[in-house]
């Protein structure tokens, strides 16, 4: 089978929130009917579709390539930003966008890494950004390109600064070596236009290599005015106001046969797609829930959590049905109860899930200690008798004839899910203890 000879790596899907509007499903699709053999991800600061958009992209016969778009502290500020904050020094100016991918599980590692820093620690404090240490102590494994007319290189070019976006050039140069590619975009964009050049010589000036990007936020040319009014939603605008940000019918997904007649000049931009594509190899994988150790006292520490399982829900439900058999008009059958009780211990404790039941059991019960309302119970989670014997829910399921399986079956393994509601004045307090 031949494939097509471009790659798309700048890609939002609908995971860059209220900014891209590609679903990962039809973003895949997309790639894969125009024979594109690989497709980058690049959502801005997050990796949230990088587990469905990989194990899509396996199932299509699309090799993924794992990114992030992020916004970096300009290592030195325009001339814009000079005038407006004074004292380069005193000022982190408005970020660079830079746009990284994972060549290797070390490159995807390192990826995590940095966007966790994006978002718990910031460069300054500020909103969410990096540093350009940052990039050199996490550049390991990782491709990066230069970000376009919104990257630090394009922006001082744009204001006339050649020296000092050579001067940034090499020094991303020292971080990235080989792996640094100047992007070069095509969306009829007049500051696109004015810095290609200063771009190109630049590359081959320093023997860096260029490559074409197109950045794609939605599908097609229909999609364009949804889109368009998703951006009004994100900056608090009107669709008819003037003075807002807006993008242009080129920044949809682009058809290899499209890039191809776009770049005609310029063939080895559209080259070096594939050259990136056949360097990257790294896939998110799927991972087992990390849960923490389920709390014990003294008088259990020494058991297991399947262990700890059976005794306390067995206390619990004789607490429970020793309360129901003195209600008036309950008919409280213990064998029943301990019945099913047995069963669904069973299921739990094969597929996994004790710790997590106490854990939950925990957490619930120490709200109720500290007086903070918690709701009965609803959904599938009420129908577990487990869940009614350690107080998560106050339903009886056997009363009201619920069903186990559905909220865990062993057909179909999944992860349990309570819902539960606490007090709206008071729910962080529950939130702290559970972090704790």
């Amino acid at each position: 089978m031949s494939f097509s000879d471009f790659v798309h790596l700048r890609v939002h899907s609908g995971y860059s929130l209220l900014e891209g509007a590609l679903k990962i499903d039809e973003l895949v699709k997309l790639a894969k009917n125009d024979k594109m053999p690989a497709l980058a991800i690049t959502d801005t600061g997050n990796l949230f579709g990088a587990l469905e958009f990989s194990k899509k992209c396996a199932a299509e016969g699309v090799q993924p390539i794992i990114g992030v778009q992020m916004d970096v502290t300009p290592l030195i500020l325009d001339n814009n930003q000079q005038s407006k904050n004074g004292s380069k020094t005193n000022s982190y100016g408005e970020p660079d966008q830079i746009v990284l991918l994972a060549k290797n599980n070390q490159g995807y590692s390192n990826i995590l890494s940095l966007v966790s820093k994006y978002h718990l620690d910031p460069d300054g404090g500020l909103d969410p950004r990096i540093s350009i240490d940052d990039l050199d102590k996490h550049q390991s494994g990782i491709i990066a390109l230069t970000g376009g007319c919104k990257g630090g290189i394009g922006k001082l070019l744009a204001n006339d600064q050649y020296e000092d976006a050579e001067k940034l050039l090499l020094r991303l140069g020292k971080i990235f070596s080989e792996n640094l590619y100047l992007e070069i975009q095509r969306h009829h964009l007049p500051l696109e236009d004015k810095i290609e050049g200063l771009i190109l010589d630049l590359a081959y000036k320093h023997d860096i290599p260029i490559v074409a990007t197109n950045e794609c936020f939605f599908s097609n040319s229909k999609m364009y005015s949804a889109h368009d009014a998703l951006m009004c939603i994100a900056d608090g605008k009107y669709v008819d106001q003037v003075d807002r940000e807006r993008l242009t019918l080129d920044h949809r997904f682009k058809s290899a046969e499209e890039m191809k007649e776009l770049f005609s000049d310029i063939p080895e931009a559209l080259q070096n797609t594939i050259v990136i594509a056949q360097r990257c190899h790294v896939m998110a994988e799927a991972r087992d829930p990390l849960l923490p150790a389920a709390p014990k006292n003294d008088e259990i520490s020494t058991l297991s959590d399947n262990e700890v399982l059976a005794v306390l829900a067995k206390e619990g439900l004789n607490k429970r049905l020793s309360i129901a058999s003195s209600e008036p008009g309950e008919d409280v059958r213990s064998k029943e109860y301990f019945q099913r009780l047995d069963y669904e211990i069973n299921i739990i404790n094969e597929m996994g899930f004790s710790g997590y039941f106490l854990i939950v059991a925990d957490f619930i019960q120490w709200a109720k200690k500290n007086k903070i309302p918690v709701g009965p119970g609803r959904g599938s989670g009420a129908g577990s008798l487990v869940a009614w014997a350690l107080t998560i829910t106050d339903l009886n399921p056997l009363r009201f004839g619920l069903l186990f399986e559905r909220f865990l079956n062993p057909e179909r393994i999944s992860m349990p899910d309570f819902d539960i509601d606490f007090c709206q004045e008071r729910r962080d307090e529950v939130l702290r203890y559970v972090q704790d």
